[in-house]
Parts: C-alpha cells; sequence; structure tokens
C-alpha cells in the first residue's frame, strides 16, 4: 500500500520530530514510524467504512419524508437505487472487513451532521442524478458511483478535515492517498472481485515478488540518520560557513538528513534519485527557497561522500 514517497515522507517527518526533540532515540523513532506507517491503512479503513452510514443517510431521509403528515407522491414513491446499492452490503458482509472496522473502533455514529451535509451536497451532483436516473441496476455501476464521491467529496472538505484532525495527528496530510486506494477496493468490487485489506507496504502487494523490501528501506533510512544524526549535523553545517545551523529551516535539516541517511543506507538507488525525492518533498513541507537549498547541500555533500 506504501510507496516510496510517502515512506520518504514517513522518515521525514520521524527525523524532523529528532531535530525537534534532541532526546528521541532510536527506538523512540521506530515506534512513531511504526504508528505513522498503520495509520495511513487505518485511515483507508475509516474512509471504506463510510459507504455503509452514508446508505442508511439517504434510506433515513426517505422514511422521514415517507412518515410527513402530507406526503407528497415522489416522497411515499422514492428512487431507492442508491439506498439498494451493492456496495455497502458487500462491505458490510465481508468478514475480514467487519472484523477489522471492528477491532479498530471505526464508526462514524457521532458524525451525523457530516453525513446529513455530505448526503446533501452528493444528491446536488449531475453525476449522482444521472447514476439514479440510469435504468436498471449493476454491482460495476454502484461501484463506479462511489468511485465519483471518493474522488470528489472529500478533498477540502473542511468538515471531514475537522473529523480527522481530532481523531488522529496523522491523517492531516494523507487523506487523498488514502482516498485513491478507497477508488482501488472500489473498482476491484464493481468487477466482482472480494475486498481484501492490501499489504502495508507496496513491495508485499501480490505481483510485487522479488522487489526490495519498503519496510527495509524506511526503517534503514530512519535508524542511519538516528544513528548519525550528529555527525551528519555537523556535515551540514561544515558546508553552510554562511549560516548558523541552528537558524537553518528545521524541515531543510531533516529533509538533508534523511537524503544523506537514505544515500548511506541504500547501495541500489542512483543518488540523484534520493536528491531528487526530497527535493520533491520540500515543495510541499517547506520553504519556497528549500529547493535550492536541499538540492545544493545534498549534492554537495553526497559527491563529497562518493569521492572519499
Amino acid at each position: 500500500m506504501l510507496n516510496r514517497r510517502i515512506l520518504r515522507i514517513k522518515a521525514f517527518k520521524v527525523v524532523y520530530s529528532r531535530v525537534e526533540n534532541p532526546a528521541m532515540t532510536k527506538g523512540d523513532a521506530e515506534f512513531e514510524l511504526e504508528r505513522s506507517c498503520e495509520a495511513t491503512r487505518d485511515l483507508y479503513l475509516r474512509m471504506l467504512a463510510l459507504a455503509g452510514p452514508l446508505t442508511d443517510e439517504a434510506l433515513s431521509r426517505i422514511e422521514a419524508a415517507r412518515s410527513k403528515f402530507n406526503p407528497s407522491s415522489e416522497e411515499l414513491n422514492p428512487n431507492m437505487k442508491f439506498v439498494h446499492n451493492r456496495i455497502a452490503p458487500l462491505l458490510a458482509s465481508d468478514p475480514d472487513f467487519s472484523k477489522l472496522i471492528k477491532k479498530k473502533k471505526i464508526t462514524w455514529e457521532n458524525d451525523d451532521v457530516f453525513l446529513r451535509r455530505l448526503y446533501e451536497s452528493i444528491r446536488s451532483k449531475d453525476w449522482f442524478k444521472a447514476y439514479m436516473e440510469a435504468p436498471g441496476e449493476s454491482l460495476a455501476e454502484d461501484a463506479a458511483l462511489f468511485v465519483h464521491i471518493y474522488e470528489e467529496e472529500f478533498s477540502g472538505n473542511p468538515d471531514l478535515e475537522d473529523i480527522l484532525e481530532d481523531l488522529s495527528i496523522y491523517w492531516n496530510d494523507e487523506l487523498e492517498y488514502a482516498l485513491q486506494w478507497c477508488c482501488r477496493a472500489m473498482e476491484q468490487l464493481g468487477k466482482g472481485r472480494p475486498w481484501a485489506l492490501p499489504e502495508l507496504y507496496m513491495s508485499e502487494m501480490p505481483g510485487s515478488e522479488g522487489k526490495d523490501s519498503d519496510k527495509a528501506f524506511v526503517y534503514n533510512v530512519v535508524r542511519t540518520a538516528c544513528r548519525n544524526f550528529d555527525r551528519y549535523y555537523q556535515m551540514v553545517s561544515d558546508v553552510t560557513p554562511k549560516w548558523d545551523t541552528n537558524r537553518i529551516c528545521a524541515t531543510d535539516l531533516a529533509l538533508i538528513i534523511c537524503g544523506l541517511a537514505e544515500a548511506d543506507a541504500t547501495t541500489n538507488i542512483d543518488y540523484r534519485t534520493t536528491i531528487n525525492e526530497y527535493v520533491e518533498i520540500s515543495k510541499y513541507y517547506s520553504t519556497p527557497e528549500s529547493r535550492a537549498f536541499v538540492n545544493g547541500v545534498l549534492d554537495k555533500l553526497i559527491n563529497k561522500n562518493k569521492a572519499l
């Protein structure tokens, strides 16, 4: 599930914590890394588990309309296509999925306001109206609808952001990645394939046999960064004589240390790839000037090490 880009981001965040907290031990760093990796898959499960409550919300709307003192003909004879979608019961009846949801205590029961607003937003969309008006019913059509929902309803949703922020400190910038995997799950269900929990690391996914272990990769980066932190810190200081190292942006320092650790910990990755990856990460997590700074320092230090 977790690819090299997101694993590098996780390594960077752990090393950033080490920059901010000098008392952090290697054991602390490994524990933090493990929790962070598992949290991404937990977010995927939480978002996938939304299919059932969203369907229930639609049903409760229909039942409330029918119970009016003087319901209209349309309210008495509503379009039940979404309520009868096959996706929600498929997930609910899957023993592995149900067991995980129960084990991790995933629920949307206390988020009724969010569910109401979400359903109202979905109902207003042309793609939902087209789905409801299309003749016939099929699993593939239901799955395609949920792909639309995951692609278009959650990114930038302030209500969802508040919910996720309260639940986990790890989820503030991983929603997009989790949603991609929700879409993959829907596409597989739409083809009649059973749901399966994705392996935590991409190298462990079916068809990835023989690839280098992603778990070993990210743990080696973090361990190497922790073990050599003081040496890397001094290396950065030595090549930035015009800068007080304490004034270097903490995110930049963490990115540079990660890059140095990856270059030391791996032998099968071209150092230019390593540099490019951390420069790309700097665009999202650091200052506008960081791209050139991280690139320049990493290039100088890694090339210097290679020459020794």
